[in-house]
């Protein structure tokens, strides 16, 4: 049987599978002296450094990195467990300040690393450059395995990375996170230059780089799972007030929310008709803090009428939801139809991803904010949202005529 293609590498040959890197296994850096050796082997090194970070996402509250991945040519792989040298960390902060980075998906790890104090003076993201060509499969795995003819193993890609100790299993992949970054970065490097679109890149990259860490959104229980199955303000206020003392209990004991208590049980409570006059004895209500969700409980079902949350939450970036446009602002809602179209053509004329050409929030505000539609409008509006200058270059002049020509027909009518 022929192999699939997702199964072949570059020279059409069968993966070959890999799940030990190639210069053994190495051992966790969890002591000073360990850290120091690991330090001067990266000074020793060559070239930019790859770096990846394994964090305990749905285990713990907490999205602090529980390893560092490190590998330099000429310095080896290092494996740092940065929870006992949290207060040793200055010489490695020294090193990797100083060096490029090459990341995998950077936007995912800067927040932790940067909480070490570890921060890259420039970048290259393998994953936004394989967007960028327009590749279909960006994962590392995929681009590792169609650009090298190498096929990783994954199995410990949702492992509790908190656990100690540390698995040779788990060792190993978290090694082969790192093994081959370098060799993908300068085969990318290539493809990016054929496709002129390396200034497109060092744009990108360094403003995922400067990107803040996210904002806390508003109303953040409103993300909970099959929330729509509430149908009275009473019962999202039940949503509301159950979702925040899980959170907050979760955060003082650092256990992911949803292990605590999944969100299928908090909608299922919160959408009886009618509701219970006290919080049911079931076992999820009675670990760790019983008498919180009690009180919790009761506080929903006190509240007066006047403080119920709405059915709608906050609007996303002030605007209104785009499916409620063509009730608050039909012109919006047709020039948000336009742009959408006009920015698709524009994104499969450069091949790539629409969302990598313009972000659908800064279509969105174009749509809007657009009073007299013209290319030093559309300039002026996508660079205020942070559109980069390569993006505002291509789709400036398109999207103000697409514009202009909406509002002429408009006042045709």
């Amino acid at each position: 049987m022929a192999a699939s293609p997702s199964e072949v590498g570059p020279d059409g040959e069968p993966l070959v599978h890999v799940d030990v890197p190639a210069e053994g296994v190495p051992p966790i850096v969890e002591t000073p002296d360990a850290l120091a050796e690991t330090v001067r082997r990266l000074r020793e090194g060559t070239g930019p450094v790859a770096v990846d970070a394994e964090r305990a996402a749905g285990f713990r509250y907490s999205q602090r990195a529980y390893l560092v991945q490190l590998r330099r040519e000429g310095s080896g792989t290092h494996l740092v467990d940065p929870i006992p040298l949290v207060d040793h960390l200055h010489e490695l902060r020294e090193v990797l300040n100083s060096l490029p980075w090459i990341l995998h998906a950077a936007s995912q790890d800067l927040p932790c690393l940067r909480e070490l104090g570890l921060e890259p003076p420039r970048l290259f993201d393998t994953e936004l450059a394989g967007r960028l060509l327009g590749r279909t499969r960006v994962g590392l795995g995929p681009m590792v395995g169609e650009l090298i003819g190498v096929s990783l193993a994954k199995e410990h890609s949702a492992a509790d990375w908190s656990i100690r100790p540390i698995p040779e299993s788990a060792r190993a992949y978290a090694a082969l996170d790192v093994e081959y970054l370098t060799t993908l970065q300068e085969l990318l490097s290539l493809e990016l230059e054929k496709a002129g679109k390396t200034e497109w890149a060092e744009q990108e990259f360094e403003h995922v780089r400067q990107l803040p860490d996210a904002a806390p959104r508003p109303d953040p229980w409103r993300r909970t799972n099959s929330i729509g199955d509430v149908r009275s303000p009473r019962g999202l206020a039940v949503v509301r007030e159950l979702w925040t003392v899980r959170d907050a209990i979760a955060q003082r004991v650092d256990i992911a929310p949803g292990r605590m208590v999944n969100d299928r049980a908090i909608v299922a409570l919160a959408s009886r008709d009618p509701l219970p006059q006290a919080l049911p004895s079931s076992r999820e209500w009675r670990k760790h803090d019983p008498e919180a969700w009690a009180t919790a409980y009761e506080r929903a079902l006190s509240l007066p009428a006047a403080e119920l949350p709405p059915r709608r939450g906050p609007s996303r970036g002030g605007l209104p939801e785009p499916r409620a446009w063509t009730r608050v602002n039909p012109p919006a809602a047709r020039r948000l139809v336009a742009v959408r179209e006009a920015v698709f053509g524009l994104a499969e004329e450069q091949a790539l991803p629409q969302e990598n050409l313009l972000a659908p929030a800064t279509q969105r505000r174009i749509a809007w904010e657009s009073t007299v539609p013209s290319p030093a409008e559309v300039n002026q509006i996508a660079t205020r949202d942070g559109a980069r200058p390569w993006q505002v270059e291509i789709v400036a002049e398109p999207l103000g005529e697409t514009l202009a020509r909406l509002a002429k027909e408009s006042r045709g009518r």
